[in-house]
């Protein structure tokens, strides 16, 4: 199984990134997907969750209406549009992919906001 990161970057406060993930190896529509992310000296968080295309995503606080989860089963893909993104989005962020039996990550996309 291998979940591959990209899109990551240095950006500046109020602009925007989209990060992608595919997924291989997997069942990917059988797969909750969400993406996490972990600052320096910090714990790794919860930022988006999907279920199913269609599903109402779960958000951290933080995030709530700058982030929008999205995934495209027909590519195994699962994407994280970031907008007016701000210096605390400074971070690793990670794809995870799970169901009841199995855990998987990526290796990560860096996120640098700042002027």
């Amino acid at each position: 199984v291998q979940l591959v990161e990209s899109g990551g970057g240095l950006v500046r406060p109020g602009e925007s990134l989209r990060l992608s993930c595919v997924a291989s190896g997997l069942t990917f529509g059988s797969y909750v997907m969400s993406w996490y992310r972990q600052a320096p000296g910090k714990g790794r968080d919860l930022v988006a969750r999907i279920f199913n295309p269609g599903d109402s995503p779960n958000y951290a606080d933080s995030v709530k209406g700058r982030f929008t989860i999205s995934r495209d089963n027909s590519k195994n893909t699962v994407y994280l549009q970031m907008n007016s993104l701000k210096p605390e989005d400074t971070a690793v962020y990670y794809c995870d992919a799970r169901n009841t039996n199995y855990a998987y990550w990526g290796q990560g996309t860096q996120v640098t906001v700042s002027s």
